[in-house]
């Protein structure tokens, strides 16, 4: 459902395990935070300048994977999973301490997470969630890649495409709305990569933890991981998986439908800095009432009270 007040988790939560890019060990707590906190790290390795905002002006790097990082130079990579699975859980505020520089990737999706957010719970707040509202159409073309929203009455919809020379990949798409469906398949997709790319991706740094523990590997017309995919539409849905967290960067809950032709971190990035200085394209707003269920869309009309 649409939620009207903002919500914290419960109580502190812990887990660990290896980056996907550094190949390090890293600890996560997760803390309550405050009404208007939103989501901050902390990175309690070092000792000064060390809070992190998980902010869309904060990314920078986009390269395989979303990195914040803070005016003095602090860092923290791979955020996007953790971020939807936030987004999923109904999270608005919490503090994130981590004490390496890489989120951990766990089995390259955000079933993990959601499974340890889900046995904690979370607590409503006294003050309002922040709504973005799409009032018009909005698109970034960058080469063949396209991303574009438009108003919707009620929910976030994303219709997402790829366009894949390998087979098994080839042009999946899928449209799920967060609101109405379930978020199962979304959730539980992982991460991907083509066996080719390896070494081209090693070369310069990255992958250093991964395995196929973590990520789906396709070699030409198989996919090498014991029990293939989750789902039908797994590639896909990852990257559907990965745009809810990079929009939770926005610093609202969008209200509108996003479509994405061949989009990645870096696009989603650069249309989130172009949605957020159109202000005759946007309104702030909070819902006077819940709207809409899961499973069961309302026949009320929207109530809404919008905020100069």
């Amino acid at each position: 459902m649409q939620e009207i007040y903002q919500k914290t988790i419960s109580k502190p939560i812990s887990f660990e395990g290896i980056g996907l890019h550094s190949g390090k060990k890293s600890k996560i707590n997760i803390l309550p935070a405050k009404e208007d906190h939103g989501i901050i790290f902390k990175r309690i390795d070092l000792k000064n300048d060390n809070l992190v905002t998980a902010n869309y002006a904060n990314v920078s790097s986009a390269k395989l994977c979303t990195t914040l990082e803070n005016d003095h130079g602090v860092k923290v990579s791979t955020v996007e999973h953790l971020l939807a699975s936030l987004y999923i859980s109904e999270i608005d505020n919490a503090i994130i301490e981590i004490d390496n520089e890489e989120i951990p990737i766990m089995d390259g999706s955000a079933k993990d997470f959601l499974n340890i957010l889900k046995k904690t719970g979370v607590n409503t707040q006294s003050k309002k969630r922040k709504y973005l509202k799409i009032l018009d159409k909005v698109e970034l073309i960058d080469g063949e890649k396209k991303i574009s929203i438009e108003p919707s009455k009620s929910f976030f919809e994303v219709d997402f495409q790829l366009n894949y020379e390998n087979k098994i990949i080839g042009n999946q798409r899928n449209v799920v709305n967060f609101q109405t469906d379930s978020l199962e398949d979304v959730s539980n997709s992982r991460t991907f990569c083509l066996f080719k790319d390896i070494e081209k991706i090693k070369k310069i740094g990255l992958a250093k933890g991964g395995s196929l523990t973590n990520a789906v590997v396709v070699q030409k017309n198989k996919v090498l991981n014991d029990g293939g995919l989750r789902n039908e539409k797994e590639f896909v849905n990852h990257k559907i998986l990965d745009l809810a967290g990079d929009f939770l960067l926005s610093g609202y809950r969008v209200i509108g439908k996003v479509r994405c032709y061949q989009g990645g971190h870096e696009l989603t990035n650069k249309f989130l800095r172009k949605l957020l200085i159109l202000k005759s394209s946007t309104t702030n707003i909070e819902l006077n009432n819940i709207v809409i269920s899961k499973n069961k869309i309302s026949n009320q009309p929207v109530k809404i009270a919008v905020n100069a």
